[in-house]
This record gives structure tokens, sequence and C-alpha cells, in this order.
């Protein structure tokens, strides 16, 4: 690893400073949550139902998992500064042109071009490898998603403040225009960490046969996948029970949903705090477990007719806890199956997880139709949970099979 100078604000020579890898890992969770509680008002406008505008989450998360495997690829080739103001270029057209779409089929393309702020969140942390040791990468990476846990927080409650003064466009201009201000940032604060490589996409794309061939880290993918698949459920169905079922306006709406975050935000602490006493296998199965232990709690309520809008978004915090236990040990997960290819297995990996959870974000969107409760949305969170629960159950036993030899 090349030494680098340390951090010097403004000073293009220098790593960038920790507020500018946090802004940029933060980005892309803002354009996912900020604009939810427009949903209704969105539909309305374009002349379609709440659930169709709800697959522009799909499409968020599906072209994000695509380019997860192209940037990291890509940025070794032309460097890291290029990679991140060209993403964020991209993503500060595609913002602004989203306030003058004219139907929902051209603000669904424009959807999935904004995906480029994904981009943004991979280099952050490859850029925190490119400059540091592998236990201070770890300690930066757990500040960074702490950082990042925090936009989920109150991105949605921003979003209603600003549909319900300002129309569903305002979310839009806020994005292009806060793009924009981490665009200049970046700029005068980045400098480049990562000398051109010579080894391009083909090359790495000839190591992920060996990745995917082994049963551990498909295992890990798919627990991953399945525990933040809860989350992108809720994502895709949320808008849809708070504005239909509970009647919500889109002020309120974006209070109550980010709720999630504030679990999350606990349990990334918590990992990072007891990851290495217990094991990650041992983390992974409780974060699961805490998301299943949510929603049937959530199911039982609404089964017995108690349900309202305190308890359905109260429980998702037990999805943001379980999230917040389980993806960052299964992200470490997936390294340490192959550690020669932990760069392959990051980008690979972390692109199955995403397109797994646009998969169930589609999903939550296509069972909630009009004169729909919340029970459909429920039983999908509890299935997916119930499946990772599974996986990792499979994934310990076959851990404990290779410490024996056998």
């Amino acid at each position: 690893m090349t030494e680098f100078p340390k951090s010097r604000f403004l000073d293009r020579k220098t790593q960038p400073s920790m507020l500018t890898l946090v802004l940029l890992a933060s980005i892309s969770m803002l354009a996912m949550n900020s604009f939810l509680p427009s949903l209704p008002s969105m539909a309305t406008h374009f002349g379609t139902t709440t659930a169709i505008m709800g697959l522009s989450v799909a499409i968020y998360l599906g072209s994000s998992a695509v380019l997860q495997i192209l940037v990291g690829p890509l940025s070794d080739k032309i460097g890291r500064r290029p990679a991140l103001l060209w993403s964020l270029g991209i993503f500060i057209f595609a913002s602004f042109a989203c306030v003058f779409a004219q139907d929902t089929a051209v603000f669904m393309t424009l959807r999935a071009i904004q995906a480029f702020a994904a981009c943004t969140m991979v280099l952050s942390r490859a850029i925190v490898r490119d400059t540091n040791d592998t236990q201070t990468s770890a300690s930066k990476i757990a500040y960074i998603a702490m950082g990042m846990a925090i936009t989920p927080m109150f991105a949605p409650a921003l979003g209603g403040f600003l549909d319900n003064w300002f129309g569903w466009q305002a979310n839009f201009w806020m994005l292009g225009g806060v793009g924009t201000l981490i665009w200049i940032l970046t700029y005068f604060d980045q400098g480049e960490t990562v000398p051109p490589s010579t080894e391009g996409f083909r090359e790495q794309l000839k190591e992920y046969p060996e990745l995917l061939t082994s049963r551990r880290f498909w295992g890990y993918c798919l627990a991953s996948a399945f525990s933040g698949g809860a989350y992108f459920a809720y994502l895709g169905g949320g808008p849809f029970v708070g504005s239909v079922v509970f009647n919500l306006s889109p002020e309120q709406l974006g209070i109550y949903f980010g709720t999630p975050a504030i679990g999350y935000f606990a349990g990334n602490f918590i990992s990072g705090r007891y990851s290495v006493r217990f094991g990650i296998d041992a983390m992974i199965l409780s974060g699961l477990n805490i998301i299943l232990v949510g929603m049937t709690l959530s199911l039982i309520l609404s089964y017995l007719g108690y349900a309202s809008v305190n308890s359905f978004f109260g429980f998702m915090i037990f999805v943001g806890l379980g999230n917040g236990l389980c993806l960052p040990n299964a992200t470490a997960g997936m390294l340490s199956v192959r550690p020669h290819l932990a760069g392959a297995a990051s980008g690979l990996g972390g692109s199955i997880s995403i397109a797994g959870g646009a998969a169930l974000s589609t999903v939550a969107g296509a069972i909630l139709v009009p004169g729909s409760t919340e029970m459909p949305l429920l039983l999908l969170m509890w299935a997916s949970s119930l499946a990772g629960v599974i996986l990792i159950l499979s994934v310990r036993r076959r851990n404990k099979k290779l410490v024996l030899g056998t």
C-alpha cells in the first residue's frame, strides 16, 4: 500500500477528508429515501398508481447493482477522482432532469441514471482501502457506515416536508443541489489515491467463477440479500401502506418512514463493538432473528386487528437493527471465503445483494393493490428474514465441517 500524506481539507494533493467520504457514501441513500413520501402525489401527477411509482425504487436498485460491478474496475483503470466526478455529474444531471419528466417511462429511465450515485458509495470505501492498512480501514469504514445511517433518519422527513410545501419536484431540485455541492467539495478535496491499473475489467471477470462455485460465498451473499431484502421490500411497499392504508400525509409519512434507520444506527454500533467477540456467523444469525421476531409480532397484531400506524412503523426498527447486525458481518463473510479475491468478492457480492433487494422491492409493489392491508408486505418481509435464517444456519454447519476437516 502506497503511503499517502495526511488529509488536508480542500487540498487536491492529499487523500480526502472524512467529511467528504461520508457525504460521498451518503448521497445514494439520500436519493433512495428522500422522495418516497412523494410517491402518492407523483402517481397523481403522472396519472398512474402508487404501486407503479414504487417501481422506481427497484429500478434504482437494479441499476445500482449493475453499476457496482462496473465502477470498481473502471476506477482502477482511470483513477478514483475522475470516476467520482463523472458519477456525480451524471447523478446531478439525472436529478434535475427528473423535475421535467413528462411521463412515467421517462421518469423511470432517469431514476436508473440517478443510480450513478451508488458509484460514489463504492468508491468512498475503495479510497479508504487505498490509503489505510486493514485495521484502520475497518475503523474508518465503520465511521462512514455510521454517517450513512443518519441519512435515512432525516431524508424521508425532509422529503415529506418539501413535498407538502413545494410539491414533489422540490425533492429532485434538492437532490441536484446537494449533488452539486458534493461535486464541488470533491473537486477541491479529493486527491487521486490509486495509480492507473494494468489489469482491466475482463481480467477481473475471470476471477468470478471461483467465487460463484463456493457454497459459503453464496450463503453469505444470500443471507445479506434476504436481510437487506426485508428493508428494500419496505422501501417498495411502505409508501403505499403509509399513504393508502393509514392515510398519512406526505409530511407525516416522511416522519414515520425513517424509523428503520434508528435501529440500523444502533446495529452498526453493536457490530463494531461485538463482532470480534462473538464471531460474524453469530452476529448475522442474531440480526436475521431480530428481523424475524419483529415481523412475527407485527403480523400477529395485524391478524388480530390491533395494528396501527405506530405498531407498523415501530416494528420496522427491528428491521433496521437486524440489518445493522447482519450486513457488515455478511460482507466480511463474503470477503473471507476467498481472501485473495476480496476485491472481486466485494463487487460481486454487493451486486448480488442489491439485485435481490431490487427483486423484493418489485414484488412488494406488485402485491399491494387498491384494497390491500399491510399484511402482504409483512408476510413478504417475514418470509425474507426466514429464508436468511435458514441460509446462515447452513453456512454455520458448513464452517463447522471445514474446521473439523470433514
